[in-house]
């Protein structure tokens, strides 16, 4: 998990509470507290898999690209974050002598995939509705 998958999340939930679901990248940066070139970055990403549109100009800015019911967090995970669940760095030497050494570089990576792919079909049952009626009831 990253950072630009809780960016990602909180900006569609954001949109999705806005009266005319359309907001420019300063207010958005503004809303989660980090800077308007960290959102358009991440914007972009969500703008090519339509998750949200944008419109030039006066009056612009990001809308969502479809129904917040329809967008749930294992569809942003898979956007944004998808392999982040795993280390850079696994310890261990595939040529080495020693059986724990040579192998526990392949099993690790099978544990973080299954481990991520579980993560994945939970994030599938939840969506930015989901969030966005949580936000707004959990005073």
């Amino acid at each position: 998990m990253n950072s630009e998958f809780t960016i990602a999340v909180h900006s569609l939930v954001f949109l999705a509470n806005l009266p005319d679901h359309r907001a420019s990248s300063e207010s958005i940066a503004y809303n989660i507290c980090t800077n308007p070139a960290r959102v358009r970055k991440i914007m972009s990403t969500l703008r090519k898999n339509n998750l949200v549109r944008t419109k030039e100009g006066l009056g612009g800015g990001y809308t969502l690209g479809c129904s917040p019911a329809e967008i749930s967090l294992g569809l942003i995970y898979r956007v944004i974050s998808t392999g982040t669940l795993k280390p850079h760095w696994c310890s261990g030497d595939p040529d080495a002598d020693c059986i724990v050494k040579s192998n526990i570089q392949t099993v690790m990576d099978d544990i973080f995939t299954e481990s991520e792919q579980s993560v994945i079909r939970h994030l599938d049952q939840i969506t930015i509705e989901d969030v966005l009626k949580k936000v707004r009831t959990a005073h």
